[in-house]
């Protein structure tokens, strides 16, 4: 019995869907994943991708199947011009997985430009991870929506530049160490708490002095040196009133 056309076209039809869906399945542009672990030498991860994959059966019937993990893979952070933003990479984190068009192996090996020592496309073995991805599960709250902060997840401590007033906030509740041989500020500085000095300057003019001041000085309150009152309020030992010199601070 002769086969009619629209049979034929129908099963072709069918055959072409069969393979468009195989191709497809086997294609990979981005998902997001989860790291695994992280190699700060190498700058790379592994990811455990987080949305499951497809295989068909003998029927061409598909069933969801874990996809395998995807190790050292290159992870993304901002950089350019001599700077990087780097962050603690960490297990759990989330990410998204971007799979290059081409194999990487010769470039990340060497970086330039290389040629594909595989002709493989889109493939698992070909990925970027960019950390930062957030599901509702893993987001962080109180985003400020009104400046631009470098902060912890929880928010307890930041750097933040404002738009509006161009003032930049540092709120560190665990303290802000700065390491420089020296600091310029161009304007007033004002402190609010304690200022202590823990060692002298060193240089050739003033080796030894712990701050060296040049201009006029105006103390509001009581000022102590070795522990004794040098304040207006203050007594000298060893002598009487008249045109003598004073002795030592009592």
């Amino acid at each position: 019995m002769p086969v009619s056309s629209q049979s034929q076209a129908g099963d072709e039809s069918q055959a072409y869907k069969a393979l468009s869906d195989s191709i497809f399945s086997m294609l990979r542009v981005s998902m997001p994943g989860i790291i695994q672990s992280f190699d700060p030498i190498a700058c790379t991860c592994t990811v455990q991708p987080a949305i499951s994959g497809q295989v068909s059966d003998e029927l061409g019937n598909f069933k969801s199947q874990p996809m395998p993990l995807l190790l050292d893979v290159p992870v993304v952070f901002p950089r350019g011009g001599g700077c990087t933003i780097t962050f603690p990479v960490k297990e759990g984190d989330e990410c998204l997985v971007v799979f290059s068009d081409r194999c990487i192996d010769f470039w990340w090996q060497n970086g330039g430009v290389q040629e594909p020592v595989d002709p493989r496309q889109h493939d698992l073995s070909d990925a970027f991870a960019f950390v930062g991805p957030q599901s509702q599960a893993e987001k962080i709250n109180n985003i400020s929506t009104t400046t631009m902060q470098m902060r912890t997840d929880d928010g307890v401590a930041y750097i933040e530049l404002d738009p509006n007033s161009h003032a930049v906030n540092i709120v560190a509740p665990g303290g802000l160490n700065v390491t420089t041989p020296l600091a310029k500020f161009s304007q007033a500085v004002t402190i609010a708490g304690l200022l202590t000095w823990m060692g002298g300057m060193v240089g050739s003019l003033a080796t030894g002095t712990a701050a060296k001041i040049t201009g006029a000085i105006e103390f509001i309150g009581s000022l102590k040196s070795n522990g004794k009152d040098i304040s207006d309020e203050h007594t000298h030992n060893s002598v009487q009133s008249g045109n003598s010199n004073s002795g030592k601070v009592n």
